[in-house]
């Protein structure tokens, strides 16, 4: 499979497509529909919302071409054997990690509010990795995934950019992997911080990856 460049800030990236991954980070719908989890947090979830159209369109162009997407969910065990209190306790929603809400067991495997939403659903062969906590290599396995794989580059898209996509960004990096954020395939529930999210990438010459769009990719891809 020949190789592309993706136009990225603050440069250009090139990549075999054979040797990529598109890492959709969570998408579920405790975070992104009306009544979950993030709602209960008090964030504007309609801000996440624009990120879906976009990653559709990318889930079609890699599926296409058969390249590896790989999916997380943050969530938990039922028993919360996972969920340390330095997690459960933070902040003062109106609900926590384990209480019930309208579609389950906020943040539980298995509830339906930890499900992945329809538009993005993984289809048969996209590995979905279940995750404990913010990046998606810590206590999954991920890094073995992709390393089965012989994979190279990773682009990362989901919610939030600049928590849980950051957070791994930067874990990818650590481990060699070279980096690209979709910026329209991610969105925060505060607009300036995913604004800052994006300039701290692309700092001090791209400090740990660089940034792109969903239409510099799928145009590029053969």
């Amino acid at each position: 499979m020949p190789r592309v460049t993706i136009q990225a800030e603050p440069g250009a990236l090139e990549v075999d497509p054979a040797r990529t991954a598109v890492v959709m980070i969570d998408m579920q719908r405790d975070f992104l529909e009306p009544g979950g989890f993030g709602e209960t947090l008090g964030n504007d979830v309609s801000l996440l919302a624009k990120a879906i159209d976009p990653s559709a369109a990318l889930l079609a162009g890699a599926r296409k071409l058969g390249m590896l997407v790989v999916h997380t969910r943050e969530g938990h065990r039922p028993d919360l054997a996972d969920a340390p209190p330095a997690k459960l306790e933070r902040g003062a929603p109106s609900k926590r990690i384990g209480d019930h809400g309208p579609m389950g067991r906020i943040l539980i495997r298995g509830e339906k509010g930890h499900d992945i939403i329809a538009a993005l659903a993984p289809i048969a062969g996209e590995p979905v990795i279940d995750k404990p906590g913010k990046g998606s290599f810590c206590a999954t396995d991920l890094e073995l995934i992709l390393n089965q794989r012989g994979i190279e580059n990773i682009v990362l898209t989901g919610i939030t950019t600049d928590v849980c996509v950051h957070t791994t960004m930067r874990e990818a990096n650590d481990r060699g992997f070279e980096c690209v954020m979709l910026e329209d395939c991610c969105g925060a529930t505060d607009h300036g911080n995913h604004l800052a999210a994006i300039k701290m990438i692309k700092m001090q010459g791209g400090v740990f990856g660089a940034v792109s769009n969903s239409a510099a990719l799928v145009a590029q891809l053969p």
